[in-house]
């Protein structure tokens, strides 16, 4: 506004922003000076005054116009208004992101006006002309990003409130006696915002559902889903008409396909795994090269489109994998059934066939639908067991049955040249750009009941690349094959990093020795690949592999093809697993559409589909994480007399953040109780410095520690620090 700004009250805003943001609110309804006096609570004649003074320089200025002698409405398209979503803070403020602005907007709290977190908003946006940062405030919201919410119930005489977990959910919810429902005091429930009346502190809810005692093993599994919104049961209609479908195999079916069945075919998974997606077949061919077939489980056979079933799998997007348990995209009769491409049973599949050279080079390539039979299912060990040995007989102990047997010398054959030949992809993958992350995984050994018994490291191996790299040359050649026709598809995007995130990388790693060399693109890959095998089996690998993983974009689905930066990729989709992801399933459909002779279909429609599926795929990754901090709070609740090394993998103005180097589970050291000396924060060396004794804590260094307390609802580990291990 050019106008100086008039204040009616203390701390209050001026009149003309006042009466912007009720034109806004309003946005078709025009007002004069008497209504917006009344809803703002004034009845003197010099507020009135300043009202209408204001109503005509507001339009002088045409941020607004008189429709009518003494109406007013907000002009339709104000450079002052942005709509896009609101990023709450833990300290009950918010940032408003918006592709508009190159920074984002900070929201004060008392301009939330009731927004949430994630919530889609209009907002006015100030300071846009003065050279300071801009700052908003919320004037509507246009859609809500969630209305359930889970926490615990705290049931007083005649109401109760409900308080979340989520600390960027800034406020409880009111519950009225008589939407209570079952609920007990304390138990962990979902509840339903239906209202928030204009001058309630807190939103009005009902209790929906019930989901126990904080702390049980089930509630807060239940409760991690919940509060992404995830399901983890199929409602019934879904499941009776999944048990309809005739999941024979059909010969006048068989006639239509490629029929694979006589071909040395395996599967090589997890040994827990119940689903089998993916399968390699493998033949010699009479001019020396190998034929290698890449099938899939045909989930689009038997899932139709337009059905609850695939309405079912659409709106899930994704399986969750949990700790202890996944929830399936589909219903049991297909996962791990119909679908499942178990040894011994003819299966229909999609496949990607291709003739390949003794140089992993792809001579010539096949896409469509087959009919296999698997000769074998081997686990990650037992194919590793091979490659490492080439011997035939695969001990009890690497077994998966637990007793020893002997493999076909055909197998071993095969699992020895599709090794050789992976590896010469991998490298060839390396020599242009890919990023090496095989990030060190945190699993658990469960007993029945669902309860940690030891912590374990996955680690990726000759067998799992094995498998890895004949699946991303499928993923690749699919999105090739269909992007050089240019028609719509769906597309494994992954941007270029952030510079900005890079140099704060560089930053951190460079207190370690290490350094990013970024004279290129290719440099940067190179150098990036050289930093994570630097680090391997040091004290410091998870924390930087972390670092350099959250310096990356995000990968998503989108029908605009850029590429994909971390494999080094011009195309790349999802083929090989459909059993677990959607997309996978849409990029099938769009094949055979496409073998068939279709024109390119909309791509408006498909990549809103795009968006939803990245969005669920978000979720699942987060109530995956957040099982795992579950499962590892859990563990060290019965570790609390054991003193641990630890190495810094975080500090803030608040304290140290320090990761256990026998098991990854990550807790904070607060500031306040580092007892041996007072402690401010340097935020130029990432450092808690000592006011006497000048001491160091920082990044990387390795500390002794001991569990305070371990929090079940809020994931959260708090450690005594007892001392630097120098």
């Amino acid at each position: 506004m050019s106008k100086k700004p008039k204040k009616f009250g203390k701390n209050e805003k001026t009149f003309s922003e006042r009466i912007l943001k009720i034109l806004s609110q309003n946005a078709n309804k025009p007002f004069n000076y008497k209504q917006i006096a009344a809803i703002l609570e004034l009845d003197d004649t010099k507020s009135r005054n300043e009202i209408i003074k204001d109503l005509k320089i507001l339009a002088a200025e045409k941020v607004i116009i008189e429709t009518e002698p003494g109406k007013y409405l907000v002009k339709a398209v104000s450079q002052d208004y942005y709509e896009g979503k609101i990023d709450m803070t833990s300290r009950k403020t918010a940032y408003f992101i918006c592709e508009d602005f190159e920074d984002d907007v900070f929201i004060p709290t008392n301009n939330l006006n009731h927004a949430l977190d994630k919530d889609k908003v209009k907002v006015y946006v100030y300071n846009r002309r003065r050279g300071k940062k801009p700052e908003g405030e919320v004037i509507e919201i246009i859609e809500r990003a969630k209305s359930e919410f889970v926490g615990v119930i705290d049931i007083q005489k005649n109401f109760a409130f409900v308080t979340t977990a989520n600390a960027k959910m800034y406020t409880d919810i009111f519950i009225p006696k008589d939407k209570i429902g079952d609920a007990q005091q304390g138990d962990v429930v979902i509840a339903k915002i239906e209202d928030w009346p204009k001058k309630a502190d807190s939103p009005f809810g009902a209790i929906i559902k019930v989901l126990g005692k904080p702390g049980e093993h089930d509630t807060e599994i239940h409760a991690i889903l919940a509060e992404y919104g995830l399901p983890y049961d199929f409602p019934i209609e879904v499941e009776v008409y999944a048990q309809k479908i005739d999941t024979s195999i059909q010969e006048s079916e068989i006639k239509k396909r490629r029929d694979m069945r006589d071909t040395l075919t395996f599967t090589i998974d997890p040994k827990d795994a119940k689903d089998f997606d993916d399968a390699l077949s493998f033949k010699k061919l009479d001019n020396g090269n190998y034929e290698i077939g890449i099938h899939i489980a045909d989930v689009s056979y038997y899932l139709e489109e337009g059905t609850i079933l695939d309405d079912e799998a659409y709106n899930r997007a994704t399986s969750v994998y949990l700790v202890d348990r996944v929830v399936p995209m589909l219903p049991e009769v297909l996962s791990n059934f119909a679908c499942s491409l178990r040894p011994n049973e003819e299966k229909y599949t999609f496949s990607a066939i291709f003739e390949i050279n003794e140089k992993a080079q792809v001579m010539n390539q096949w896409f469509g639908r087959t009919v296999i039979f698997s000769d074998q299912r081997f686990a990650y060990e037992e194919a590793q067991y091979i490659i490492e040995t080439k011997d035939n007989t695969i001990p009890e102990a690497t077994s998966i049955t637990g007793k020893s047997y002997i493999v076909k010398d055909e197998i071993v054959a095969a699992t020895l040249k599709l090794d050789e030949l992976a590896k010469i992809l991998r490298r060839n993958r390396m020599n242009e750009g890919a990023i090496s992350f095989d990030k060190v995984e945190v699993k658990f050994n469960l007993n029945e009941a669902g309860e940690p018994e030891g912590v374990y490291f996955k680690i990726s191996k000759d067998a799992n690349h094995l498998i890895e790299e004949f699946m991303l040359l499928a993923n690749r050649k699919v999105a090739e094959f269909i992007g050089k026709q240019k028609k719509t598809f769906v597309y494994r995007i992954h941007d270029e990093p952030n510079e900005d995130k890079l140099i704060n990388l560089q930053t951190i790693i460079s207190k370690f020795g290490y350094s990013i060399n970024f004279k290129s693109k290719a440099d940067i890959s190179k150098s990036l690949n050289s930093l994570l095998s630097d680090v391997v089996g040091k004290k410091e690998q998870n924390l930087v592999d972390t670092l350099t993983i959250r310096s990356m974009s995000k990968a998503k689905y989108s029908t605009d093809n850029i590429g994909h930066y971390g494999l080094a990729f011009d195309y790349y989709s999802h083929f090989t697993s459909p059993i677990r992801r959607y997309p996978d399933v849409m990029v099938h459909r769009l094949l055979q559409y496409y073998l068939d002779g279709g024109k390119s279909v909309d791509a408006e429609v498909y990549e809103e589909k795009c968006k939803h599926t990245s969005n669920m795929e978000g979720l699942a990754t987060n109530a995956e994480r957040d099982s795992i901090k579950y499962m590892q709070v859990k563990y060290m609740q019965d570790h609390k007399d054991q003193e641990f090394l630890g190495v810094i993998s975080g500090v803030t103005e608040w304290g140290i953040y320090v990761e256990i180097v026998e098991n990854k589970c990550e807790g904070m050291c607060r500031i306040r109780e580092i007892k041996d000396d007072y402690y401010t924060f340097d935020d130029k060396q990432y450092a808690l410095v000592g006011e006497i004794s000048k001491n160091i804590l920082q990044l990387g260094d390795e500390v002794i520690v001991k569990v305070k307390n371990a929090d079940l609802v809020k994931k959260q580990l708090d450690f005594h620090f007892i001392r630097k291990n120098e």
